[in-house]
């Protein structure tokens, strides 16, 4: 084979690596294009959002309805407030439950909706009031040793 169709295959092969590379990052960075059409904004405070990112899928039932839209603090109540765009395809109750969830062990942090049972639903500009904190594995872990170490100190 020449040389010159050895060099242009190589640099076929490397600009589809560099372009699936790009593909991906965008993918797990959530950049890429979503079906969400229009929106309505919603926001929920939450205590403690662990890794949650802007951009991040709000999901019901496991299909995503939605995303986090900003993520600010709130100097006067000292929690996140956490500002979501709603597809307008979808309608929640007043009472939904709004829960920070980890895909996976370590995956990537969402918010989970859980539809109430109230009539009248949620519209632009309202406020999920029960709320669910993101759930610190640091947190939890410390917890279990602290636990453990007292029970140990209770047996002595």
């Amino acid at each position: 084979m020449d040389r010159t169709k050895i060099d242009l295959w190589v640099g076929i092969f490397a600009a589809a690596g560099v372009a699936a590379l790009l593909g991906l990052a965008m993918k797990v960075g959530n950049l890429t294009a979503s079906t969400i059409g229009e929106t309505y904004t919603v926001v929920a405070a939450f205590e403690n959002i662990g890794g949650l990112k802007p951009r991040a899928p709000v999901k019901s039932a496991g299909v995503v309805v939605g995303r986090v839209d900003a993520i600010q603090f709130d100097t006067a109540t000292y929690e996140a407030k956490v500002t979501l765009k709603v597809d307008t395809r979808y309608q929640f109750p007043k009472d939904t439950f709004a829960n920070i969830y980890t895909a996976g062990l370590l995956g990537e942090q969402y918010i989970g909706l859980e539809a109430g049972g109230e009539e009248e639903y949620l519209k632009n500009g309202d406020k999920i009031l029960q709320t669910q904190d993101a759930v610190v594995l640091e947190k939890m872990i410390s917890q279990f040793l602290y636990s453990k170490a007292s029970e140990a100190n209770d047996k002595e």
